[in-house]
């Protein structure tokens, strides 16, 4: 079921997801440019109570919160030019203790874990994005947060 968010929903969204989050899970988060991927994720951070900056890694390409429960690791692969390139991040070796927030998850292509929670946010620049959702077998129970 879709859903249509200002910013002040995905912050919502954001504190919805955040305790419903355990180790071994990813949250792709995907949109094009300014669709709220980078909101959503800090809404989420704040939601688990980090209270410093949450700078976008699109530089750095990911950002621990080893803090958190669970520990997080936010990271942006628009940077990257071939899914190979991700291995060097050792993203499964982060899910054994933690869980992901992944930006632009096509970069992974068919690499990309078959069980993650897929966010797709469209709208950019729009009063409201608008949200579609695939979740993997281990969302089942979780995800959405109140089935209608």
């Amino acid at each position: 079921m879709p859903a249509d968010l200002d910013e002040a929903g995905l912050r919502a969204l954001g504190r919805q997801l955040a305790p419903l989050l355990r180790p071994g899970d990813v949250v792709a988060l995907s949109g094009a440019l300014g669709a709220g991927k980078t909101t959503l994720a800090r809404a989420i951070l704040r939601a688990l109570g980090h209270d410093g900056d949450v700078p976008s890694p699109t530089f750095t390409l990911a950002q621990s919160y080893d803090q958190l429960a669970p520990p997080l690791l936010h990271v942006d692969l628009y940077r990257l030019e071939d899914a190979a390139e991700a291995e060097a991040l050792a993203l499964d070796d982060w899910l054994e203790t933690g869980a992901l927030l992944l930006e632009w998850p096509e970069r992974l292509g068919d690499s990309l874990w078959p069980d993650c929670l897929w966010l797709r946010l469209e709208g950019a620049g729009a009063p409201t994005r608008h949200l579609t959702w695939r979740a993997g077998p281990s969302w089942k129970g979780r995800w959405p947060p109140h089935p209608e």
